[in-house]
């Protein structure tokens, strides 16, 4: 701040901007402070208070104590400035105006054309290009505990540290919710930092420690009274915007976000709303392009508005909850990587709808937020983040909605579907069933959602093997659909693809292969060229191919298959390593052993990473790659492998599913081999 100060030959006008409590000026006054003891201005320094004061009669005011001018009275009031500013004594002096709310007032006081004068501003406006400025951050995570610690006491800080950290970050490190707090326990040696969490979060912003400031405090407001005089000077568009970013997460605010709350505002004029309103006094920054963030205080000022609004803010909360649900909605169960970049802001802020907002969603939103997050999470493959989102619906909605409610069923079947892919499979059957029961008594027999569930009951039966139960499940849901879909529909190619795979899984070849094209035309004329669904089509068909030797026409679908799932997915994508261990097998089969390895162990490290390796897709790699160990006569790597890939199939498949008898079969058949 000095350098800015004396950079300047002609004129320094340094602005300390920020907002409310970000500690402008105390900064300001221990520079003044400073510069008095150290005689940095030998023309002396003065201070002066800008909010509901007049400049121009303090400046008169200062100069006849403490320089002994008399300003000739028969002159105005603006010529006696003039006169102090032309008799000031000689050397380099320092103007402090603290608080400007309004730059143009400020500056028709002050010598602006003589560079001896030194002009330093605090402010919580953005002046533009008027003044160079030093723009104050929060305080870092040790900066923060610092200052706690000059307030208590290290020893004390670093005793409940843990605790410690978690008051500051309370306050978002904001120096003044800082000081509060620090002097609140100084005054308290007793009292833990856990003791004044709690009445923190009691009190929120109405609590004694963040809003009674005390003697030898610079600053002269409590936190919420220091934002309310930024608040008062914006309009009511500014106001109603600002009380709408208040619903948001602590996380950086995609805009499209907030355009989509208020979507019957001219987004020009909402954008000079956001600049010029809560830009400008610091109550909102911009982190990176088209993205913005409230401080931790700022939100709970803003929320603390939100409510007092004379409708209790309903017409807002009922946009930001219609709007996020809309975000939800727009997450399908495979989420491409384009897909995840644009949602990966929003979902913060759809957990923090869960958490502060579900009273507001109408009976039809309710389930939404949980369903959005629930594929987010699980369509990357991480179905333990997923988990608990779509047990959270399920509790929501049973909860709101009674035991027997469309949206319960779907919530039952969403978390059936995830048990089936962790391999949970007594959780999936219990689910599956009463989501079906439950559709038949709401829907009737005859129903798309119906369909549904008997699809993915018969795909329960398919993992674990019961291909005699899952067949004419999967019939009944294909012929259904049939019935009552349009008869090119995305359910009826998903039904076509489940039972050409069953087919498959049974050595029906000739019976599965019409199934795969059939489906795989449907989904290429209804999907995006490179959607997933045509990837796994492609996949399942090339391993179809492969199962009957027709090594040619297998390996192009399958490097289709990889290409299109690294650039759609992902290259650690779990479905990807299905399409790397599946070409690995296809090049093992043709005694390509080494190129086989690299994909192989590809696969595992993928599957390392999403699932520790503890999934059946794992255990078929480590079967095939103990395989290929075998045949190459690499026999001490081989065995420990077929004997994990055994054990993972027992503990997730159980001992008589047709994939653990094979991998079985293949460590004795390994073993028998030795002792020959």
């Amino acid at each position: 701040m000095h350098e800015q100060l004396q950079s300047n030959q002609r004129i320094a006008i340094t602005a300390l901007e920020g907002m409310g409590g970000i500690g402008k000026t105390e900064l300001a006054w221990e520079y003044a402070q400073r510069s008095l003891i150290q005689n940095l201005y030998s023309g002396g320094v003065c201070w002066l208070r800008s909010r509901d004061q007049e400049i121009a009669t303090q400046i008169i005011d200062f100069s006849k104590s403490n320089l002994g001018m008399k300003p000739p009275d028969d002159l105005e009031v603006e010529a006696q400035v003039s006169f102090i500013w032309q008799r000031w004594p000689q050397g380099e002096v320092l103007i402090v105006v603290d608080d400007v709310v309004e730059y143009e007032l400020v500056a028709s006081c002050l010598p602006l054309s003589n560079p001896r004068f030194k002009v330093l501003i605090t402010t919580r406006l953005d002046f533009g290009g008027s003044v160079r400025s030093l723009c104050l951050e929060e305080l870092d995570n040790e900066s923060a505990l610092t200052l706690l610690e000059k307030l208590i006491g290290q020893k004390r800080v670093q005793s409940q540290l843990e605790d410690a950290q978690t008051l500051c970050g309370w306050v978002g490190n904001l120096p003044l919710g800082l000081e509060l707090l620090g002097r609140s326990l100084a005054k308290k040696p007793d009292w833990s930092c856990q003791k004044l969490i709690e009445r923190l979060e009691s009190k929120r912003l109405e609590a004694k420690a963040l809003t009674a400031t005390e003697s030898g405090m610079t600053a002269q407001l409590g936190v919420a009274a220091a934002l309310e005089l930024s608040w008062v000077e914006l309009s009511e568009a500014e106001q109603e915007l600002a009380c709408l970013l208040g619903m948001f997460a602590i996380a950086p605010i995609p805009w499209h976000l907030v355009e989509g709350c208020l979507s019957d505002q001219d987004k020009d004029d909402l954008e000079d709303i956001r600049d010029e309103g809560l830009i400008a006094r610091y109550l909102l920054k911009r982190v990176e392009q088209s993205t913005y963030q409230l401080h931790q205080i700022v939100q709970e000022f803003f929320r603390i508005k939100l409510n007092e609004r004379t409708d209790k803010g309903e017409s807002l909360k009922a946009a930001y909850c219609t709007a996020m649900v809309g975000v939800a909605k727009g997450i399908n169960d495979s989420p491409t990587l384009d897909v995840i970049a644009v949602m990966s802001a929003s979902i913060p802020h759809l957990e923090e709808l869960t958490r502060q907002w579900i009273d507001h969603l109408s009976n039809d939103e309710l389930m939404w937020p949980y369903v959005g997050i629930g594929r987010f999470y699980g369509g990357q493959g991480n179905y333990a983040l997923a988990l608990p989102w779509y047990q959270k619906c399920l509790e929501q909605t049973r909860q709101k909605l009674g035991n027997e409610h469309p949206d319960v069923a779907t919530s039952l079947h969403s978390l059936a579907g995830l048990y089936i892919k962790q391999c949970s499979y007594e959780e999936a059957k219990t689910h599956c069933i009463q989501a079906l029961q439950m559709r038949q008594n709401l829907l009737g027999k005859e129903h798309p959602d119906v369909a549904i569930s008997l699809n993915t009951l018969a795909l329960l039966f398919d993992n674990q093997g019961r291909y005699e139960e899952a067949e004419p499940l999967f019939l009944q849901a294909l012929e259904m659909r049939q019935n009552l879909l349009h008869k090119e529909h995305p359910y009826i190619a998903d039904s076509l693809h489940n039972l050409a795979f069953l087919y498959r899984s049974q050595g029906r070849y000739e019976e599965a292969e019409p199934l795969f094209l059939q489906a795989l035309e449907m989904r290429q004329k209804l999907l995006h060229k490179e959607h997933p669904y045509i990837a796994s089509n492609l996949n399942d068909l090339a391993f179809l191919y492969r199962s009957q030797g027709r090594y040619e026409e297998a390996e192009p679908l399958l490097h289709q298959t990889v290409e299109m799932l690294r650039n759609r997915l992902g290259k650690e994508h779990p479905y990807t390593a299905i399409s790397l261990n599946d070409l690995a097998a296809l090049y093992e089969d043709q005694g390509r052993y080494e190129e086989a390895e690299i994909l192989y162990l590809e696969a595992l490290e993928i599957y390392q990473k999403v699932w520790e390796k503890k999934h059946p897709y794992a255990a078929s790699s480590l079967n095939n790659l103990a395989l290929l160990y075998k045949n190459q006569g690499r026999y001490t790597d081989a065995e420990p492998l077929f004997v994990q890939a055994l054990e993972m199939t027992q503990k997730l498949l159980g001992n008589e599913h047709p994939h653990t008898v094979t991998v079985q079969q293949n460590l004795d058949a390994f073993r028998q081999q030795m002792k020959d």
